[in-house]
């Protein structure tokens, strides 16, 4: 359904130090990366500009700001990818949203955590499989 995700910044470089140490907990990297811009994703997504994460300085040249109500959910493989993504994320320079954990209000296997990036925009990891018996 999605092509691609843009995020606004207004500090590229603490955009791209939270990113860089984030986004490898997923098995993302930044495969680009110019004045103001850095794209996250796989390396052979980057040309085609699909299911890839964008971070820029806005085109309009004004602030970037956030939307109240607004989340990007990134998929993980697995539950202890969660896990990792939320650790980076708090120990560069993001803000705790709520622990990793199970939120079976949503449905019994969504296991997720929530942060904001440095800009403020709210991040949720999640992995939607249900342990299996070599998890446990």
């Amino acid at each position: 359904m999605f092509s691609h995700i843009v995020l606004g910044t207004n500090d590229l470089s603490r955009s791209i130090a939270f990113y860089d140490q984030v986004m490898p907990t997923l098995g993302y990297g930044r495969h680009d990366t110019g004045d103001t811009y850095a794209g996250y994703g796989i390396a052979t997504d980057m040309g085609s500009g699909q299911n890839c994460l964008w971070i820029n300085l806005p085109l309009d040249g004004k602030a970037a700001t956030t939307g109240n109500g607004t989340n990007v959910a990134l998929l993980a493989v697995n539950r202890q990818a969660v896990d990792a993504f939320h650790k980076a994320a708090v120990m560069h320079g993001g803000k705790d949203e709520g622990a990793p954990g199970l939120r079976t209000e949503v449905h019994p296997h969504f296991y997720a955590a929530y942060c904001r990036d440095p800009d403020g925009h709210k991040l949720v990891v999640v992995c939607h499989e249900a342990l299996s018996d070599a998890d446990t």
